[in-house]
């Protein structure tokens, strides 16, 4: 089993800045892929980020691609998501996943365990 929980969400203006940080616990997770997605009202869970540590490769969604950033610290079982010249279009709960393969995937289907995310809100 692997517990997640997500840290850093808040209100902010447009063009600001957020870090988000997921702690994960239980057994290890440095061989795994780890994701962040996030979720609106109404709409599926859309992905945002993903790092693969095994290769040490990252993924984004274009809609954030040159704006956020993924990276992991091992030592701390800690994944953060920096979030910079937000967009209100980024209003959304953003959520941390673990993958238990080696395997990078846009896809949410394709998490074993969630977080219970965090809200964002970039007002305009």
């Amino acid at each position: 089993q692997v517990q997640l929980v997500e840290s850093g969400g808040g209100l902010v203006q447009a063009g600001g800045s957020l870090r988000l940080s997921c702690a994960a616990s239980g057994r290890t997770f440095s061989p795994y892929v780890m994701g962040w997605f996030r979720q609106t009202p109404g709409k599926e869970r859309e992905f945002v980020a993903t790092h693969n540590w095994s290769v040490g490769s990252t993924d984004y969604a274009d809609s954030v691609k040159g704006r956020f950033t993924i990276s992991r610290d091992n030592a701390k079982n800690t994944v953060y998501l920096q979030m910079n010249s937000l967009k209100p279009e980024d209003t959304a709960v953003y959520y941390c996943a673990a993958r238990m393969t080696y395997v990078t995937t846009r896809y949410a289907q394709g998490y074993d365990y969630w977080g219970q995310g965090t809200q964002v809100t970039v007002s305009s």
